[in-house]
C-alpha cells in the first residue's frame, strides 16, 4: 500500500509546484511557538464535544442503503460518513488495541464527532516488520512498523490470527456502542507466502492489479472475504455480514489494472535480480494476461480486424498480438488501442461483479459495496468509472502535496483553487450513485495543515458528497507513545487537525454548509474515454478540455452517464472572488497568493488562509484582529442554534504545527530532522470578534488542552460596537468552549 501510494497517489507537477513556490508567502515569524501536546489518554466527556451528532448504537436503524444517489439509513433518513482510516504504522501506534484502549479510542472518536472508521490493513501478517528509516524518500523520517493485521504467522497467509480476531471482535462492538459505524477493506496489503500456492509469490508484492486475474489471486480473496465477514462476532453476537453497523464494504484499496496499463506496468520485465521499474509485472502474470486478451480478441473482433491489429502489432498470423507500452498510446491507431481499452474494462468489470456476486450471494453481505477508488488523479479516470458505477458507491482518494513527490512542498493550497483537492476529487462524482472519499489528507510536515478540515468539510457539503475519511488516526499503546507527530499521515497527534475535527463534523456531518443550488453535470462519448485515456499529464485531472474546473466551487458537479452523448457545461464567468451559488462559501486569492476561505452559515462560520492580507474579510459574526498572517478560524454552534442565539460554541484558532526541533531539508520538500516531543503551535494571536450576538449580556472563552480540558483562567470577553471581542494567545491553544449569558 505504501510502495503503491508513493508511486500512485497525489503527484504534484513541476509546472504546479513552480506556480506555488513562486506565490506563497512565509508563515509570521514574530510570534513564538508554543508546546501544546495532545493527549487522548486523558480527555474525558466535555461541553465541547461534538458526540451529539452521533446516534448510537450504530445500526439501531438497520443496514446503510444507496439509493438515488446518496446513503440512507433504515428508517430513510440521510447518512453520511464523517471518519477516519484506522491503521498503525506510527510509532507507538496499533492498528487493532489492547482492550482497554479500544474502549477509550471509540469513546474518543465519538467525541470528536467521528461516526464512521475505514479498518485499513487487517489483510497484514500478525508479525510486524520494521520499515526502514527513509521509507518515504531520502530524508531522515522516523522508523516505521508494519500495522499488525489478522494474518496468522506461518507458511500460508491464509489463516486468521484467533488473537488478532479477537482484538477486532471487541473494538468493533466498542464502535458500535458509540455510535460508530465501520468499513470494512478487504483487499489492501496482503502478501503472500510459499504455502500460499501464487506464482511468483515472493517477486509480486501486494499483487496490485495481479488480484484482478490471476486464478489462485481470485480464490484466496473469496476465501478472506468469507473467513472475515461470516465470522461471528462474539460481543455483538453477530456475524459482520449481518451485522447492519457495518457501512460499508470495500473489495480492492488503490488497485486498478487499466491504472498499470496507463502507467506503464504491463512490461512483464519483473524478474529476480532485475531492474523491476516500479510496480511491472512477471513474465508469468504478463503472459497470462496476454492470453487472455488474445482469446478476447478471437470473440470480440472479426477475423479481418484481428489480422489488422497483427499488421498494426507487427506480429506474424497466429502469433499473439501483444500489448503496447504507454509511450505507444499517444501514437496508436484507434482500433487498438480501443482493443486494450475495452479488453482490460472488462477484465476489471468481470471480476468486481463476481465479488459482488459473492459477497451478496454466498457470504451473505447486506452493506452497500464499493468495488476501487479513484485514486491516481495524473491518469485519466473515466475508464476506472466504467467500473466503479457497476457498483454501488463511486469512491476516491487524494492528498495535498503528498510527501512521495519530491522537489519543492509545502505550499498553501488557499492559494490555489484550481488545483485544490476539491476539483481532483469532484471529478468522479456521478449522478444517481453516492460518493464517498475514503482517503484524503494534507500530510504532514505542513506549515498550512490547518487550512484542510474546514475547507474539505464546507466543500464537500456543498457538494452533497456521503462520507469522508481522513487517511489516518493511529490509536496509541499506553506507555509507548510520545506526544509529537510521529508520521507523514497521522493526524492523532496532530493539536491542529484534532482541535478541528469536531468543527468538520458539524459543518459536513450536521449539514451546517448547503448544498449546491444547482448541480452542473457532463457526459462522456465511448470517443472521449478513449482520447482521455492516453492523453498527458498536463490535461488533469478532469482530462476533459473545455471543462472549467472552478465549477466545482460554484455548483454541484456530476457525471450523467459515460458510453453516451457528449455534454460539457458552459465555462463560469472569471470571478475573485469565487462564490458558491448558495452564498456561504467564499475563495478569494491575489493572483496566486493571499489566499483566504471564507465560510459564512447561520450555525457554522470560518475565515481559513492568509488572515492579514484580507483584513477586510469577516463573516456574519465573526470578524478578526490577529497578529498571524495565515490561520484557520472557526466558530461553530454547540447547541444546534444559529450563532447569533446560540449560548455555547466552540472556537478554533489553528495555525502552524511542528516537533520541537524539527528542521526542513534545503529544497523545502521534507524535513531533514524530524524533532522531538512535544509539539508545537503558533498561538493564534490577538482578537477574536463575535459580533451581533442577540440580547448578550455576558461572553467568556474557556481555554482548552490537548486533552479538551479547561486551562488557565476564563476569559472575559469586553463589549465593543458590533458585539463582543476575546483576546486569544494567551494561554497557548487551539479550541475555547464560548458561553454566552443572556
Amino acid at each position: 500500500m505504501r510502495q503503491a501510494r508513493r508511486l500512485a497517489t497525489g503527484a504534484f507537477t513541476a509546472a504546479i509546484a513552480l506556480s506555488a513556490l513562486a506565490s506563497a508567502p512565509a508563515c509570521a515569524q514574530d510570534i513564538p511557538l508554543q508546546p501544546f501536546p495532545v493527549n487522548h489518554e486523558q480527555r474525558i466527556d466535555s461541553a465541547a464535544d461534538a458526540r451529539f451528532l452521533l446516534d448510537g448504537p450504530a445500526g439501531k436503524y438497520g443496514f446503510i442503503q444507496a439509493r438515488d444517489g446518496h446513503l440512507y439509513r433504515g428508517d430513510g433518513k440521510r447518512f453520511k460518513c464523517w471518519g477516519v482510516n484506522l491503521t498503525g504504522f506510527s510509532t507507538g501506534s496499533a492498528l487493532l488495541l489492547p482492550h482497554q484502549e479500544a474502549r477509550e479510542m471509540a469513546a474518543e472518536l465519538a467525541r470528536l464527532g467521528v461516526n464512521c472508521v475505514r479498518m485499513h490493513f487487517l489483510d497484514l501478517p500478525k508479525t510486524q516488520s520494521q520499515k526502514s528509516a527513509g521509507d518515504l524518500g531520502p530524508d531522515p523520517v522516523p522508523v516505521k512498523q508494519m500495522p499488525a493485521g489478522l494474518i496468522s504467522d506461518g507458511d500460508s497467509s491464509r489463516m486468521l490470527d484467533p488473537g488478532q480476531l479477537d482484538l477486532l471482535d471487541f473494538l468493533f462492538a466498542e464502535l458500535k456502542k458509540n455510535g460508530i459505524y465501520v468499513d470494512f477493506n478487504l483487499n489492501v496489503g496482503r502478501t503472500y507466502r510459499p504455502g500460499d500456492g501464487v506464482p511468483d509469490y515472493d517477486l509480486i508484492g501486494n499483487a496490485k492489479a495481479y488480484t484482478y486475474f490471476g486464478p489462485e489471486l481470485v480464490a484466496l480473496q473469496k476465501e478472506y472475504a468469507k473467513q472475515l465477514l461470516g465470522h461471528l462476532n462474539p460481543y455483538t453476537k453477530l456475524r459482520y455480514a449481518d451485522d447492519p453497523a457495518v457501512a460499508i464494504v470495500e473489495v480492492v484499496n488503490e488497485n486498478s489494472l487499466l491504472e498499470f496499463w496507463m502507467r506503464n506496468w504491463l512490461r512483464g520485465e519483473r524478474v529476480k535480480g532485475g531492474k523491476n521499474y516500479q510496480l511491472d509485472m512477471t513474465p508469468h502474470y504478463q503472459a497470462l494476461l496476454v492470453g487472455m486478451y488474445n482469446d478476447w480478441l478471437a470473440k470480440n473482433r472479426s477475423a479481418g480486424d484481428l489480422a489488422k491489429l497483427r499488421g498494426m502489432a507487427g506480429v506474424a498470423a497466429g502469433q499473439p498480438v501483444p500489448f503496447m507500452r504507454r509511450g505507444d498510446h499517444p501514437d496508436a491507431p484507434r482500433p487498438r488501442l480501443d482493443a486494450e481499452l475495452a479488453f482490460l474494462t472488462q477484465v476489471e468489470i468481470d471480476f468486481h461483479a463476481e465479488m459482488k456476486r459473492f459477497l451478496k450471494e454466498a457470504v451473505g453481505v447486506k452493506s452497500p459495496i464499493t468495488p476501487m477508488a479513484d485514486h491516481t488523479y495524473f491518469i485519466a479516470n473515466q475508464p476506472l468509472m466504467r467500473t466503479a458505477n457497476k457498483s454501488d458507491i463511486m469512491d476516491a482518494h487524494v492528498y495535498w502535496q503528498h510527501p512521495a513527490i519530491y522537489g519543492h512542498r509545502d505550499d498553501p493550497m488557499v492559494n490555489s483553487p484550481e488545483l485544490s483537492i476539491i476539483q481532483k476529487l469532484a471529478r468522479s462524482a456521478t449522478v444517481g450513485k453516492p460518493f464517498t472519499v475514503s482517503e484524503v489528507n494534507h500530510p504532514y510536515p505542513s506549515d498550512y495543515g490547518s487550512e484542510m478540515i474546514p475547507i474539505l468539510a464546507s466543500y464537500a457539503a456543498l457538494q452533497d458528497w456521503d462520507g469522508i475519511f481522513f487517511y489516518t488516526y493511529e490509536s496509541k499503546i499506553h506507555g509507548k507513545w510520545s506526544p509529537m507527530v510521529t508520521g507523514e499521515f497521522d493526524i492523532a497527534l496532530d493539536p491542529v487537525k484534532m482541535a478541528q475535527m469536531p468543527a468538520g463534523a458539524m459543518l459536513f456531518l450536521r449539514g451546517d454548509v448547503s448544498a449546491a443550488k444547482k448541480v452542473l453535470t457532463r457526459s462522456y462519448s465511448t470517443d472521449q474515454i478513449s482520447e482521455a485515456s492516453r492523453l498527458p499529464r498536463g490535461d488533469m485531472p478532469y482530462y476533459t478540455p473545455g471543462f472549467d474546473v472552478t465549477i466545482p466551487l460554484v455548483h454541484g458537479s456530476r457525471v450523467t452517464c459515460l458510453d453516451c452523448k457528449p455534454t460539457l457545461p458552459a465555462p463560469l464567468p472569471e470571478a475573485n472572488p469565487i462564490v458558491s451559488d448558495t452564498g456561504e462559501l467564499s475563495w478569494r486569492t491575489d493572483g496566486g497568493k493571499n489566499g483566504l476561505v471564507s465560510i459564512d452559515t447561520p450555525r457554522s462560520q470560518a475565515l481559513v488562509g492568509f488572515i492579514a492580507a484580507n483584513t477586510q474579510v469577516q463573516t456574519r459574526n465573526l470578524s478578526l484582529d490577529i497578529k498571524n498572517q495565515f490561520a484557520a478560524i472557526t466558530l461553530s454552534s454547540l447547541d444546534g442554534e444559529p450563532l447569533n442565539l446560540s449560548n455555547r460554541m466552540l472556537l478554533t484558532t489553528t495555525g502552524k504545527v511542528e516537533n520541537t526541533g524539527q528542521k526542513w531539508n534545503d529544497r523545502h520538500a521534507m524535513l531533514s530532522n524530524w524533532g522531538t516531543a512535544p509539539t508545537l503551535i503558533e498561538p493564534i494571536t490577538g482578537w477574536i470578534q463575535l459580533k451581533d450576538l442577540e440580547g448578550a449580556i455576558g461572553v467568556s472563552a474557556t481555554p482548552l488542552d490537548g486533552a479538551a480540558r479547561p486551562i488557565g483562567q476564563e476569559i472575559k470577553g469586553r463589549m465593543i460596537e458590533p458585539g463582543w471581542e476575546i483576546a486569544v494567545g494567551t494561554p497557548a491553544t487551539t479550541s475555547y468552549l464560548i458561553r454566552v449569558e443572556r
